[in-house]
């Protein structure tokens, strides 16, 4: 009896032990049998073409269809696409640099012989790195890749970091990229096609690894009848408009640590701050150089205090950019901060069968430039020729016409209008307008409304997603309670003035001794600031809340 029943305990602790095996399996098995498909097109193909991008779905869906059977009737031959979406441009970044170390330690080791240091793991993607430096200039010589052919969407700070990085090429082989196209198609390339710059604004890169496939700007997205419920008559028109108090609680933002799209947002919000100050000062009589000086100060401080009350009005900071015109358009919050095709798609899915839509998006007057959405070839690209070619449907006719022309028009899109604008001015013809979804747009007439100046804040793009993180996203909860409070009392002087207290991130530290912190990629170092500064306006935030219960 007695070896029975420890024979079926045995087996129960087997059986258990099997079921815990089981069960261990799924979890480390689920997610690749789970894992949906990306790819345009299954089962036999001839060739492949591997695109990293933060694109949506059904944008991908248009381009990769429109793409692959393109191919089939000039060739014969039946493409693949294997779309790989990682998440948003920062994780693009992140998982770039990860397998492009992995790729080259491979390379340095194996095949060079040499051993793998922490300087030449830095060295080898540093674009600042001294011209003789033996790892950076094996990196250039080589075509390494990471098994991903072409990079497509983001802007253009994303791909200007890996041009200069090495990660972004103009040739790698039978396909030659931009350049090819370039000699194909000179008409494309150009003041009449896709400028250099504009409005200060980068087009295309001058050594030809990345051009802009479509143009975007950034505004607001808004839900007239929230607005309205909450007493507020005015659509928005400018960035300004959001931190009406009426508006707490109601704003839908997203963290500019995981979208570069939102930190650009923000910036020409602080570009706009600084060009009206300037202009005053000009105004007033003052000397140009002192007045774009001041200005520039003044412009910065300004700034951030708008993006303080933004933010002290939002409901959350999401890690996607896309979620804000959903929750907009469910009525979760009464408007946002999108790129202009998020906030047209949602315009115009609502516009179905609704004479009057209820959500609107206004790019902010004066407060945006006209910036591009950019393609790029990868280093190591396993099929340049192929992606070359991708490359070229997207630039020419055929991708200009998915991009703006509206859904079931011949060339455009075959499910929803992508309501983007096309790169090329080129492509602005009579015959064109006709079927465009935003024929009113005309971004290179509009694009001259606004200037951007590089100078005053492009090499802060960084340090000003790092600023955000530790004035709002990461004291949100003080941030919040403090706004309640403020205009709960009608704004007391030594609150308010509590509440923006920015004397530690002035311009002119940010541009020295915090922007060099967020410029080393020293993550301890970094980290340590945040938490420094992090705590001095935490206990700002904390300090107003009190003073403004007090009436002070």
């Amino acid at each position: 009896m007695a070896l029975a029943h420890e024979m079926q305990a045995s087996g129960r602790l087997r059986l258990k032990g099997g079921l815990v095996l089981l069960a261990l399996a799924a979890v480390l098995i689920g997610p690749f049998v789970l894992k949906p498909t990306v790819s345009t097109m299954t089962g036999r193909h001839d060739r492949r073409l591997v695109v990293l991008t933060p694109h949506p779905e059904r944008l991908r869906t248009e381009f990769g269809k429109a793409f692959v059977r393109d191919w089939k009737e000039r060739t014969g031959e039946s493409v693949r696409i294997d779309w790989r979406v990682p998440g948003g441009t920062s994780e693009i970044a992140v998982l770039l640099k990860s397998d492009f170390t992995a790729a080259f330690e491979d390379h340095w080791v194996r095949e060079l012989g040499q051993s793998w240091t922490t300087e030449v793991a830095r060295q080898f993607l540093n674009a600042k790195a001294p011209a003789g430096d033996p790892a950076r200039r094996a990196f250039l010589d080589s075509r390494i890749g990471i098994g991903v052919d072409v990079f497509f969407g983001g802007g253009a700070y994303d791909f200007q970091v890996q041009a200069e990085a090495g990660t972004l090429v103009a040739a790698t082989g039978p396909g030659t990229g931009l350049p090819e196209l370039r000699a194909r198609h000179p008409d494309w390339f150009g003041p009449e096609g896709i400028p250099e710059m504009l409005s200060g604004e980068p087009f295309r890169d001058a050594a030809d690894r990345w051009c802009a496939s479509c143009l975007s700007s950034f505004g607001m997205v808004y839900n007239r009848d929230v607005l309205r419920r909450l007493g507020v008559e005015r659509d928005p028109s400018r960035w300004r408009d959001l931190t009406d108090p009426r508006l707490a609680g109601q704003l839908a933002l997203a963290d500019p640590g995981r979208s570069a799209t939102v930190t650009k947002a923000f910036e020409m919000l602080i570009q706009q701050e600084m060009q009206e100050a300037v202009r005053r000062r000009l105004e007033a009589g003052a000397p140009s150089a002192a007045a774009e000086r001041d200005g520039v100060r003044e412009g910065w401080q300004e700034g951030l205090r708008l993006i303080q009350r933004i933010s002290a009005n939002a409901r959350y900071y999401s890690d996607s950019s896309s979620k804000i015109p959903l929750d907009v358009a469910r009525g979760d919050a009464a408007a946002g901060m999108c790129i202009d095709y998020y906030g047209r798609s949602t315009e115009e899915a609502l516009r179905r069968g609704d004479a009057a839509p209820r959500v609107g998006f206004v790019m902010p007057e004066g407060g945006s430039s006209v910036s591009v959405d950019p393609i790029g070839m990868l280093r190591g690209a396993p099929d340049p020729e192929l992606a070359t070619a991708f490359m070229e449907f997207v630039l020419g006719d055929p991708g200009q016409r998915l991009w703006s022309f509206r859904a079931g028009t011949l060339g455009g899109p075959e499910q929803t209008a992508l309501r983007r604008l096309a790169a090329r001015r080129d492509f602005y013809t009579p015959a064109n307008l006709a079927f465009m979804s935003d024929a009113e747009e005309m971004p290179y007439d509009k694009a001259l409304s606004f200037v951007y100046h590089a100078e005053w804040t492009g090499t802060a793009f960084n340090t000003l997603r790092f600023l955000i993180r530790v004035l709002c996203v990461d004291a949100h909860r003080e941030q919040r309670a403090a706004w309640r409070e403020l205009v709960a009392n009608g704004f007391p002087a030594e609150a308010t003035a509590a509440f923006h207290d920015l004397r530690r991130v002035d311009y002119d530290q940010v541009m020295t001794a915090i922007g060099a912190v967020v410029r080393a990629r020293d993550k301890i170092a970094e980290t340590r600031l945040a938490r420094k500064l992090g705590e001095v306006f935490r206990s700002n935030y904390r300090r107003a809340e009190v003073l403004a219960r007090a009436g002070r």
